[in-house]
């Protein structure tokens, strides 16, 4: 691995913050930024995902946007190789990396000591049948017997995870825990987590969502759906996407293609709050403070 010259920034937090704003004004001195969005992954994903047009960046490089076909299926595994390997490039460079999403788990792939280990279909499918079958509860117990650890983190009714570590157990030979991350840095790192008053975050997703519908949203859905989007893919299940096909199927009205759009996306927003939260290591800021850039530029690990 390149030596890391400066730390990577890691701006962080809910939907609708104001992320991307802050990582282009982090990165305008000599940075280059890093997409932490699941979904900015995707070619054609742009209204929906917020995706900064390039006349929006800045002149700032940005890498792993549009990166994959509408019909491929996102691997945390394989963007977390991509994203290290884009961080040490720049940082080869002499330039500041700055990483700027909200997906909480692609995010800490990529700060974190994290492993991944494969999967292996046959022995998936034989698992599920079991706790088809049997029942989650008896494969927890099994569960338990080979990795107390594991068992005491996950639920007997979370069929799939409990399915997940016994089929890594087998796999690997390993205990489960052992591929569960503990808040490590894999770098020096800096993460910057911006939060809203709950009330004004609301309107923005709600302002958001209604421009993005304005912006042509659904003619961007109408023609990722002659690309190949389908419902069951991973992109076709984003928020607002799922609910513009179905607009678009006629089983869903505008008005309430728009209001479950805003639900699911305070929802989502919810989620994040607490997936960050969780992290002690984020510096929290206001994302509305007048001198945020300020502040931010003045954290030190």
């Amino acid at each position: 691995m390149a030596r890391m010259t400066r730390p990577l920034l890691a701006v962080v937090g809910a939907t609708a913050t104001g992320k991307s704003d802050l990582g282009i004004a982090l990165a305008r001195e000599g940075g280059e930024i890093v997409n932490g969005d699941a979904l900015q992954l995707y070619r054609g994903m742009d209204i929906g995902t917020a995706k900064l047009a390039v006349d929006e960046r800045a002149g700032i490089p940005h890498h792993l946007v549009d990166v994959l076909d509408i019909g491929e299926s996102a691997s945390v595994a394989d963007f977390q190789a991509l994203a290290r390997r884009a961080i040490d490039d720049i940082a080869s460079r002499g330039l500041q990396p700055v990483m700027v999403g909200g997906s909480g788990l692609y995010v800490r792939a990529v700060t974190d000591d994290m492993r991944f280990p494969g999967t292996d279909q046959d022995v998936r499918a034989r698992l599920e049948s079991e706790a088809a079958a049997l029942g989650s509860a008896v494969l927890h117990a099994r569960l338990g017997r080979l990795d107390a650890a594991a068992a005491e983190k996950i639920a007997p009714g979370d069929a799939r995870r409990v399915v997940r570590a016994l089929e890594v157990i087998e796999i690997t030979g390993e205990p489960f825990t052992a591929y569960l991350p503990d808040y490590t840095y894999v770098r020096p790192t800096i993460q910057i987590g911006l939060v809203l008053d709950r009330d004004v975050l609301h309107r923005r997703i709600a302002d958001r969502v209604h421009r993005m519908w304005e912006a042509g949203w659904v003619d961007e859905v109408a023609r990722l759906r002659a690309e190949g989007l389908r419902p069951e893919s991973t992109a076709g299940q984003a928020i607002g996407y799922a609910e513009i096909m179905a607009h678009l199927d006629g089983t869903m009205t505008q008005d309430d293609a728009i209001q479950r759009t805003i639900v699911r996306t305070r929802q989502f927003a919810k989620r994040q709050e607490t997936w960050f939260r969780r992290d002690r290591r984020v510096h929290v800021l206001p994302a509305d403070a007048p001198d945020l850039v300020e502040r931010a530029a003045a954290i030190t690990p």
